[in-house]
């Protein structure tokens, strides 16, 4: 772990304790009048600058965060690692501790696979993207809305957090219509209308949505009662939209946007973004990524993360927190994308 990741974690520690410790002291002033708490870290702060350059790092960063809605988009290694799993649900709890209101949204892509395979039901892609026939979208939805949301949102739980798994057809969470838009891909969905209402009360009240991205047709219509299954990039992107989110995270499988070279680029604009997908730095399955991340910023995000999932020190944290007030992330993570 780099000194900027210690320390980050570290302070990150300290102001969790902090808050809990005035929490305290308001509840019962007698219990912890006389409570002294000497940190390692507090005793040499002046003699280390960089671990005070990083208190009031992450300092700025909860003050500019705090009330605030963060989405984040938990797929690839992420999910299927252990100990990138226990990491992720501490972030989220962590968060929350401090005021971050947090809505996660969370794909499956290889543990659908393996169901299907078990069942013996065929599955096929175009272009690179599955196609959802009705067998298909009914393993997605037992799937990723049972076991997988499910273990989510238990495992923040566990690590102190609040959360609920949520399916985007509970609530007509996420109402959709058919993508069309790569041929004929069957049962994949668009999302059109998104429940900002049920998801602003479970935050207000201190909890994490966690949404599977099974969505359901338009109420009042024909298709009001289809099931569809949505990439789970796209549900986010437009959650994060439609919440006017502070920023938006999507944890993948690579370490962000690189230049030819293959060298990180750590941030780009919108602009940025179609010039290198013109001159071909940007290619192949990137394209999709900072797609969704540009609809995002579009729709009224103010900041989109291409964020390194298999980074094993709490990869959440780093980009939430280590870019200060300015919100650009820590520059080693990930690619951010603004206006």
């Amino acid at each position: 772990m780099s000194k900027l990741k210690l320390h980050i974690f570290s302070v990150l520690l300290l102001l969790i304790f902090n808050v809990l410790f005035i929490q305290g002291f308001a509840r019962n002033p007698l219990t912890f009048k006389n409570t002294y708490v000497s940190s390692p870290s507090i005793r040499h702060a002046e003699e280390n600058g960089s671990f005070a350059e990083s208190v009031n790092t992450v300092a700025d960063a909860v003050s500019a965060l705090k009330g605030k809605v963060v989405v984040v988009k938990y797929g690839g290694n992420a999910m299927t690692s252990p100990e990138l799993f226990q990491g992720f649900c501490e972030d989220v709890a962590a968060l929350q501790k401090l005021g971050v209101k947090l809505c996660v949204v969370h794909g499956g892509g290889p543990q659908i696979s393996k169901m299907l395979e078990r069942t013996g039901v065929e599955s096929r892609f175009e272009n690179g993207l599955r196609v959802s026939s009705a067998d298909v979208v009914e393993v997605a939805e037992m799937v990723l809305c049972g076991s997988v949301n499910k273990g989510i949102a238990a495992g923040i739980c566990r690590a102190g957090g609040k959360a609920i798994g949520l399916s985007g057809k509970d609530c007509s969470l996420l109402q959709c219509t058919k993508d069309t838009s790569n041929g004929n891909l069957e049962f994949v969905g668009n999302v059109e209308v998104v429940n900002t209402q049920l998801l602003n009360e479970l935050l207000d009240a201190g909890i994490t949505p966690v949404i599977s991205p099974i969505g359901v047709g338009l109420q009042n219509t024909e298709d009001a009662c289809t099931t569809y299954n949505v990439n789970a990039d796209v549900a986010a992107g437009r959650v994060a939209g439609e919440l006017v989110a502070e920023r938006v995270l999507f944890l993948t499988d690579i370490k962000g946007v690189c230049d030819k070279d293959m060298n990180l680029i750590s941030a780009l604009s919108v602009d940025d973004v179609s010039a290198l997908i013109e001159d071909e730095t940007i290619t192949g399955g990137m394209i999709p990524k900072v797609s969704y991340a540009v609809d995002a910023v579009r729709l009224g995000v103010q900041g989109a993360f291409i964020t390194d999932g298999r980074i094993p020190q709490h990869a959440l944290l780093n980009e939430i927190l280590g870019g200060g007030a300015e919100g650009k992330g820590s520059g080693e993570g990930g690619t951010i994308v603004t206006l």
